[in-house]
């Protein structure tokens, strides 16, 4: 940890500051997307559900970075915000045209699953206000020098999202390196966002491009091979069954490659079901290797948002100053219980998570 230095809070405006794009969640509740005639809205996006968790449940100050079209639909997620307390300083509204030829608000239709049935996202995203952002639109000497900031979290959903916005992640990424700031980056692989510009491959190649910059890298198995192009062989087999060593040795690796890394970390999850996943964490700190305790047949409610929930128990474990193995145990707890509760955001508090650190139950507390 010599070299991981994070700024002191007294310093900075923000603990932690979030680059993405917010969506619009339109939840079917527990029927299908098809035959529904009521959904539930709520607010959701990787980046910025890493921001909420920071603030909602550790009560730390963050921002998030993001563009909506001023629309009814943009302020309904901007109301949504507001009730996620991260602070909104640096959206940047686009005037509407009316119908959406030229900018939009995305949407993201999410059903949870059920037993047999997995879990089914349709997002409707195309064109969007935070897609179309681009290098200069943001003042990010403002944000890390003037304001500053301890903490910036981006992300390959982010960067996926059209031709110029890795470009905007990389200013953001080479501004917060300028200014002292950590840099963290899910790489959280979405098959769907890239298929249509040119998949896997330009998946690698953004990715790599953006990963010099990266302090924290998270992300699982799929994601490290998908999207930064590292061969993890024997990771689709029995959670339970598998040796922390295959991990050790996929992080080895992957910080030969990058040694910038100062910390890399990958959530474990095995699906026996939609209803019950096997879940756990890992994360390395320079040689040190941290394993979280595993959790089998975690009963699930929504699984989105459990692995935003898991980064932000992690982050706010070493922006408290904790050791590697109490961040990676935090991130473990919030992202278990983040997926009890319905939605892409963490409903949990900070004294839920320490409780289910310590093994605690679910006993009805009075």
């Amino acid at each position: 940890m010599s070299q991981f230095t994070i700024k002191s809070k007294d310093k900075c405006r923000w603990d932690l500051v979030a680059l993405g794009e917010v969506m619009l969640r339109l939840d079917p509740g527990d029927g299908r997307i098809a035959h529904s005639r009521t959904f539930q809205a709520w607010e959701g996006g990787g980046e910025y559900n890493v921001a909420r968790g920071l603030k909602r449940c550790f009560g730390l100050s963050t921002a998030v970075v993001t563009a909506f079209a001023d629309n009814p639909v943009g302020r309904l997620v901007q109301d949504l915000i507001y009730q996620g307390g991260v602070d909104q300083s640096y959206i940047k509204w686009v005037k509407y045209d009316g119908v959406g030829r030229s900018v939009r608000n995305g949407l993201n239709f999410t059903e949870r699953g059920f037993g047999v049935r997995g879990a089914v996202g349709c997002s409707d995203r195309g064109h969007t206000a935070t897609a179309q952002l681009k290098p200069g639109d943001i003042d990010w000497d403002q944000i890390f020098a003037k304001d500053g900031a301890r903490w910036l979290h981006t992300g390959g959903i982010f960067a996926a999202l059209s031709d110029t916005t890795p470009l905007v992640a990389r200013e953001a990424m080479a501004a917060a390196k300028r200014n002292g700031v950590i840099v963290s980056y899910d790489l959280n692989y979405r098959e769907s966002l890239w298929k249509g510009i040119g998949g896997q491959q330009k998946a690698r190649e953004v990715n790599q491009e953006l990963a010099q910059f990266v302090d924290v890298m998270i992300g699982n198995e799929e994601d490290f091979t998908a999207a930064l192009g590292f061969d993890v062989q024997g990771m689709d087999e029995h959670f339970s069954s598998l040796d922390p060593q295959n991990f050790r040795t996929m992080i080895e690796i992957v910080r030969k490659r990058y040694p910038n890394f100062q910390v890399v970390a990958t959530t474990l999850r095995n699906a026996t079901s939609a209803t019950f996943n096997d879940w756990g964490a890992v994360c390395a700190v320079g040689d040190q290797f941290f394993v979280a305790k595993t959790r089998e047949a975690l009963q699930i409610l929504d699984r989105v948002g459990g692995g935003d929930s898991f980064a932000s128990g992690l982050i706010y474990g070493f922006l408290s100053g904790r050791d590697p193995q109490w961040a990676v145990e935090c991130g473990a707890a919030h992202g278990a219980l983040a997926m009890t509760t319905p939605g892409d955001t963490s409903m949990a508090t900070l004294d839920e998570v320490l409780k289910v650190m310590k093994g605690g139950g679910a006993r009805v507390s009075r």
